[in-house]
């Protein structure tokens, strides 16, 4: 059984009243609920924050970044701006995919610059909250190859 986390950025606790037309109608609380569902199906843990304080996200990692395997992130609005959470990502030299629920790249020009996803695995855009799944689903599949 490996330790997944899965980390969530500014915002996201507002989701299922955020904008609903652009991140749906799904609560974090949906989200996490049917990630932690397939994770115990896979057999994994996973462990869920969110934060809206980059500090926050940085502190967290570093709690419990130890012993864990993979990392899955929905940085927000911080993906584009955050050079603390990318430091924080390379010096905890954990594996991680970045998702987010909308199309980041059929947005606002300043969403088209993104700090983390170049240090990532991998990354889920424009999926909605079935993104989640399937990162996890890809996260599973990593650590029964070993990676």
């Amino acid at each position: 059984m490996a330790s997944i986390l899965l980390l969530n950025g500014p915002n996201l606790n507002l989701l299922g009243q955020r904008e609903p037309e652009v991140y749906g109608r799904d609560t974090l609380a949906d989200i996490e609920r049917r990630c932690r569902d397939q994770a115990e199906r896979l057999g994994h843990e996973l462990a869920c924050r969110q934060s809206n304080s980059e500090g926050g996200m940085v502190d967290w990692l570093q709690q419990n970044a130890p012993g864990a395997q993979y990392l899955i992130i929905n940085p927000g609005a911080y993906g584009h701006t955050s050079i603390a959470l990318r430091d924080a990502l390379l010096g905890l030299a954990l594996p991680f995919v970045e998702v987010h629920l909308s199309n980041v790249h059929a947005r606002e020009e300043f969403r088209r610059s993104f700090m983390l996803t170049d240090v990532a695995v991998g990354c889920i855009s424009g999926l909605g909250a079935q993104g989640y799944l399937l990162a996890l689903q890809f996260v599973a599949e990593q650590l029964r190859e070993g990676r």
